[in-house]
């Protein structure tokens, strides 16, 4: 099969991250069998997703890894103008869900998998597929587990993120946090004798958007971002029932994407003192106040160096010149630091066409990413 009616297949399946995406990883768990490859499935506990891992060329030597994972975020409250999971060409574009991020990339590695079958390879081809990479690169792990056991781990890596086919050697990382605040309830009309949650909730906010000031103002920068510096960002803020009833409960979801060179467990120990110092002025009347701060998830960043040979391998391949670095998270931080795996992130389209209604990867650059893993193939077969 071809790229294109590799990725008309891809599409069909409705693979959001709440959803399964066994039936997406059987259908290329089969597809790459009828070409004489043996493709390990790994499951989570449900059996109803799947990672997908699969070697083409010598099994006992490292290779190369091209990675991508296989959820989309939903389309519900979007206004799609076409079939979200059917493909659609039309314009000199790709369109449907998950046409750039990523299942165009994953349709051309498919692809490249499949010709690798019909090469003499000296050095090994590997695909990796995941689930629950939008939900905070949550599936990958059960994979890194199982090639950390690996007798032969791959050489280096290609996360085909679209990156509008530059080659891509940092993002920053990003830990989800979630605050609960707890207060006393009571009646509106007495409200001053009860403690109002949302209260505590807008204070800790506060302590956020401050920390975030000081960070932007003083805290290290790196200008290969569109936002030279860590971030910290309230992304849900919930509580009460109705609005004569003070509330006794409010919680807020926030995140931290840093820079490599920030540590954020000392912005969270920042936080927590922040919490600390909230509650601590009204405990006296209400000892039951509380600010509990917990990680929810994390992903490390990536931060390959500009001279790596996997650096100049893939610009090889492309024939890019430079390199930039990426506002959104990958696996390839966990591929580089939980295994030591050299990562860089290349793939096709931009993520401005991501994560909304009428999603496309246009045509050229398509085409340019099956040149670059063409490229890649002969390389294999040329021994590197």
């Amino acid at each position: 099969m071809d790229t294109r009616s590799i990725l008309d297949q891809l599409i069909a399946f409705p693979t959001v991250s709440s959803a399964p995406n066994i039936a997406l990883m059987e259908w290329v768990r089969d597809l790459l069998a009828g070409a004489g490859v043996t493709a390990v499935l790994i499951p989570d506990e449900s059996g109803k997703k799947a990672n997908l891992y699969a070697a083409i060329g010598p099994q006992d030597l490292p290779g190369v890894m091209l990675s991508g994972h296989t959820d989309v975020v939903p389309v519900e409250g979007q206004a799609w103008t076409k079939p979200p999971f059917q493909l659609t060409e039309a314009d000199g574009r790709y369109y449907g869900r998950g046409a750039c991020d990523m299942k165009g990339f994953v349709a051309a590695a498919i692809a490249a998998a499949l010709a690798a079958t019909k090469r003499d390879l000296k050095v090994p081809l590997h695909l990796a597929l995941t689930y629950d990479e939008e939900v905070g690169c949550l599936g990958v792990r059960s994979l890194i587990d199982m090639l950390d056991r690996a007798p032969v781990r791959p050489l280096m890596c290609i996360v085909g993120e679209p990156t509008g086919m530059q080659v891509a050697t940092g993002h920053k990382g990003k830990v989800a946090l979630r605050a609960t605040c707890t207060g006393r309830e009571g009646h509106s009309a007495l409200a001053p004798l009860a403690l109002n949650a949302l209260h505590l909730g807008a204070d800790f906010l506060n302590a956020v958007r401050g920390l975030q000031a000081e960070v932007a103002e003083h805290g290290r920068r790196d200008g290969d971002y569109d936002v030279p510096y860590t971030t910290l960002h309230v992304g849900k803020f919930n509580g009460g029932v109705q609005v004569n009833i003070v509330p006794n409960q409010c919680v807020l979801d926030f995140e931290i994407r840093s820079l490599a060179q920030d540590d954020p467990e000392a912005l969270i120990a920042r936080l927590r003192q922040a919490a600390a110092e909230i509650v601590g002025r009204v405990s006296g009347d209400f000892p039951e106040a509380a600010i509990t701060v917990e990680r929810l998830w994390d992903y490390p960043g990536l931060g390959t160096p500009s001279e790596a040979k996997v650096v100049n391998f893939v610009k090889g391949l492309t024939g890019a010149n430079g390199t930039i670095k990426v506002a959104f998270g990958t696996e390839g931080g966990l591929f580089s630091q939980r295994l030591g795996i050299p990562s860089v992130i290349c793939g096709p389209g931009s993520m401005a066409q991501g994560h909304k209604p009428d999603e496309w990867v246009s045509l050229e650059q398509m085409g340019r990413c099956e040149a670059m893993l063409a490229a890649l193939l002969d390389r294999l077969e040329a021994g590197i």
